[in-house]
């Protein structure tokens, strides 16, 4: 009795190693990185990166458009380097100050 439930076990437990091996995430579409880079910019209060054009090719990140402050700038390559699947990032924002009455 006592063997069959030790086999019994030890079957469960493999079982249990194969489901999760099998369950490795998938890696991340251009399109998915590009969804949660833009989500991620645009919730951010420093960046408010509404205005932002993020384009996506095998993982590598290109940010383009405008900010006003350099800090802005970084900060936006920062948020997208943390994003799951991103490779690289080429920040093309350029820092643009806002002219007063426009």
């Amino acid at each position: 009795m006592t063997s069959k439930i030790a086999v019994l076990l030890i079957a469960l437990v493999l079982f249990q190693m194969v489901a999760v091996a099998g369950k490795q995430s998938a890696p991340m579409t251009d399109d998915t990185i590009t969804d949660q880079v833009r989500l991620k910019l645009t919730s951010d209060p420093d960046v408010k990166g509404g205005a932002l054009q993020v384009d996506v090719k095998s993982g590598v990140v290109t940010l383009s458009g405008s900010v006003e402050l350099p800090k802005q700038r970084d900060k936006a390559e920062k948020i997208a380097r943390k994003v799951k699947g991103v490779k690289s990032v080429v920040n093309k924002i350029e820092v643009k100050a806002r002219v007063p009455g426009k």
